[in-house]
């Protein structure tokens, strides 16, 4: 029998910061009676087991011009072309209602392919600045969701600021109750990304061991490192008498966050909108290399909310840092005003949005 729900195929790339709000995405057109495809590669594979059962996910291979040796940039545009239309055969034959990209390179087939037969088709940039991908479909696709805004877009193309959409598990714990910084056990979250981060393993340690006892004392961490930093992380807290737990990832961020009395974190939009919906203070440390500094647009509006404070990489030292979580751990009431600040610049409606635009982009209606 013949599955006459309509389809939605989503694209995207190989970091938790495209795969989290895809999922997001997913969930809600799931609950809406659509039928959900999920496109990515090896990378973003490591991500789908929060997305529901349901969602039927195609492992692509994905090529880039900006890794590898000389012999795979020579080979990228085969490889990009062969994906391209392996996809084209695949939408003619299931013929898709509406196909979303959320950046990096495994949404060219798919977007490669909408564009090529003419499915309706859209992408969702999570940062103030577009991804090379979404910046290559801008003039190619039919509408352009912001997740950060302002967002810079080519010129000719209008964005629609929808939010970056979190996900359910998020959701759940919209607004959770605080607990103020005290004296007694408290939790400090730290999370790099979706991959961990070396520098917030190289200072953050040392930052808490640096705290003063009384403080240090009753701190427990769940810190988020990179396979090669783990060991070495957990051995200094383990050596400075400090409860830690360290892994490479945590699957359950929602809970750690809405425990937490402090997130010290890179400015991802993720976890920006992660730290906004549940509503925690945050000492964000943008990362220096993204392009165009796009993750100091991202902390952007839970620091003029005074939800955070925004630590740039180059000024970030274990003195400096130290000074900063002290300042929130040894201020509840300056905490707790944080906390609040930051659920005022949530935009829990985010998923919703962006349902609302694929459904009428199935429609061919405007919005």
């Amino acid at each position: 029998m013949t599955d006459r729900r309509p389809l939605l195929v989503i694209a995207a790339g190989g970091t938790g910061g495209h795969m989290f709000p895809a999922q997001a995405l997913a969930e809600v057109m799931l609950r809406r009676g659509w039928r959900v495809k999920l496109s990515t590669d090896a990378r973003g594979a490591r991500y789908t087991g929060g997305f529901p059962h349901s969602v039927e996910i195609e492992q692509v291979s994905s090529s880039t011009f900006a890794r590898g040796g000389v012999i795979n940039k020579l080979l990228a545009p085969a490889h990009i072309l062969g994906g391209v239309l392996g996809a084209s055969l695949r939408m003619l034959r299931e013929k898709p209602d509406v196909v979303v990209g959320f950046g990096g390179y495994p949404t060219i087939p798919a977007l490669g392919a909408a564009w090529l037969l003419r499915v309706p088709r859209m992408v969702h940039e999570q940062n103030g600045v577009l991804g090379r991908v979404n910046r290559l479909f801008a003039k190619k696709v039919d509408r352009v969701a912001c997740g950060t805004w302002p967002t810079a877009l080519p010129q000719g193309v209008e964005g629609v600021h929808v939010g970056n959409p979190v996900r359910a598990a998020v959701l759940e714990r919209q607004a959770a109750g605080y607990i103020p910084p005290g004296d007694y056990p408290m939790s400090v979250l730290v999370i790099g990304g979706s991959q961990g981060a070396r520098i917030l393993s190289d200072v953050v340690p040392e930052a808490i061991a640096a705290l003063p006892d009384a403080l240090r004392r009753n701190i427990r961490v769940s810190h988020q490192a990179r396979e090669e930093d783990g060991a070495r992380v957990a051995e200094f807290y383990a050596g400075h008498c400090i409860d830690a737990d360290v892994a490479a990832f945590f699957r359950d961020v929602p809970r750690r966050m809405s425990e937490a009395q402090l997130v010290i974190s890179r400015a991802g939009a993720s976890s920006v909108a992660d730290i906004s919906v549940i509503g925690r203070p945050a000492i964000l440390i943008p990362y220096a290399a993204a392009a165009e500094d796009h993750q100091s647009a991202n902390a952007k509006g839970l620091s003029q909310a005074g939800a955070a404070i925004v630590i740039p990489e180059s000024k970030l030292a274990v003195e400096t840092l130290s000074e900063q979580i002290a300042s929130v751990l040894t201020n509840p009431q300056g905490a707790e005003q944080m906390a609040r600040a930051a659920l005022g610049v949530a935009m829990v409606d985010a998923p919703q949005k962006l349902a609302d635009m694929v459904e009428d982009l199935a429609q061919g209606t405007k919005t």
